[in-house]
């Protein structure tokens, strides 16, 4: 058994103890089961949690779409007689699609889904919402959300990290994983990948603004993470093993998020670019959400890396939010995005605090800060070698699009980090000139 798994079940058994209060952390999932093969074992592996019985899927749903069942759902459809069996259209993680979900499977006592993030959101909500259990077969190492309690849900043009349940059950079959296409696990590389932009900017508004902080996430990640950048290269090639390790780097990046109860360990600058590509770059070019992140990590590397090479602390000016820009690049959307700006907004006393902490503490801070970064070239190396996209343009955003991703992206959110660093010191406009 590798450390990763090791720790793994060690997290899933209770064992697990959290760095910052020495106690165990309780874990809501019943079984995270990673084989070379689970072919065969799907009823007995849904027995283990409960959601079969003797054999019978009873009113189980196996949820997938129009790829996925063939994949993988309909072997656990055979594998579970009795079960009813619901393939959604090109599903999207969105209100509407889960209301369709929720319809057409009220009769059913628990949901199976057979799929990666999209089906796995859908199936956490909907569950969440009525009290169900969940189960999931993932079907492509193209994300780290199978484990964790929130679901990434759209209502109407504004993505959302919903509270919702973490599945009892999550299976991955390491053959099926690899024989995704590789797109899936290239998003799957970038999505590992953000553990050092996430951990410097949440432990940045931690210094600096007093954000509630925790290092258990990131510690549970420290010895498989270098395994995962050397073995990138191998993630294409049929590799069980280095399939494995990245496996394990999102599993552990996403139990981080039960550790905490919050996403800011996963999901901090480099998904606020992502998410703002989602929600606002039209036409959608297509892209992951995972291959956004890992470009959008090696942005948010970059950016750290410089403002952090400089000895002098940077000098924050006021807040200021301009209703108009917002209302003319958000629209309806506007006022979320103004109540985003103005909880982390520093003005007054709070800025002026900010800036006598950055004044006193910045030699300091930035050492710390530094010594968690992945270095960017490593992170490139790592994408390069299984042809991960890395530049705005390679997601095919046109270079205006991902420049005012990377410009404008700390407005729709209220998580403080080296985006609203840079744009309250006024630096943000001039970098993002530079990526793309």
């Amino acid at each position: 058994m590798s450390s990763g798994d090791a720790l793994i079940q060690d997290f899933v058994a209770g064992r697990y103890r959290a760095i910052e209060t020495g106690l165990p952390v309780q874990c809501p999932i019943r079984a995270i089961v990673t084989a070379p093969s689970l072919a065969g074992r799907e009823a007995e592996l849904l027995r283990g949690i409960g959601l079969a019985k003797n054999g019978s899927g009873g009113t189980i749903g196996v949820v997938s779409d129009e790829n996925t069942r063939d994949v993988l759902g309909d072997r656990v459809e055979r594998a579970l007689p009795g079960c009813r069996s619901v393939v959604l259209d090109h599903p999207h993680a969105d209100e509407a699609t889960a209301a369709d979900l929720r319809e057409r499977t009220r009769h059913c006592d628990a949901l199976v889904a057979v799929g990666s993030g999209t089906l796995n959101d859908l199936c956490k909500h909907v569950t969440h919402g009525d009290g169900r259990p969940c189960a999931v077969f993932a079907t492509a190492a193209s994300m780290n959300g199978y484990v964790t309690g929130t679901a990434s849900i759209t209502r109407g043009d504004f993505k959302h990290s919903l509270p919702s349940h973490a599945p009892r059950g999550v299976f991955l079959d390491l053959q099926v994983l690899a024989a995704a296409p590789p797109r899936l696990t290239r998003a799957g590389l970038g999505d590992a990948l953000c553990r050092g932009t996430a951990q410097i900017d949440w432990l940045l508004s931690h210094l600096l603004l007093d954000t509630a902080y925790a290092e258990s996430p990131f510690a549970m990640q420290r010895v498989d993470e270098p395994k995962l950048l050397a073995a990138a290269p191998r993630l294409l090639d049929g590799d069980l093993a280095a399939m494995a390790t990245l496996v394990h780097v999102l599993t552990l990046g996403g139990l981080g998020v039960v550790v905490t109860g919050t996403s800011h360990s996963g999901s901090m600058g480099e998904h606020g670019i992502s998410h703002y590509i989602d929600m606002f770059a039209r036409p959608h070019p297509g892209s992951l959400h995972g291959a956004q992140v890992g470009v959008a990590t090696l942005t948010m590397a970059r950016l750290q890396a410089q403002l952090l090479a400089e000895e002098a602390p940077p000098v924050l000016r006021a807040s200021r939010i301009d209703d108009a820009a917002l209302a003319e690049r958000y629209g309806a959307q506007a006022a979320a995005c103004r109540k985003a700006l103005l909880a982390k907004a520093l003005t007054g006393e709070r800025l002026a605090a900010a800036n006598a902490r950055l004044a006193e503490s910045w030699a300091d801070w930035r050492h710390r800060l530094a010594a968690l970064a992945i270095p960017v070239d490593r992170l490139e190396a790592a994408l390069l070698s299984i042809d991960a996209a890395r530049t705005g343009a390679d997601l095919g955003l046109e270079p205006a699009a991902y420049r005012a991703a990377v410009a404008h992206a700390h407005e729709i959110r209220d998580r403080f980090g080296f985006l609203d660093l840079a744009a309250h010191a006024g630096r943000l406009e001039a970098f993002a000139a530079g990526e793309g």
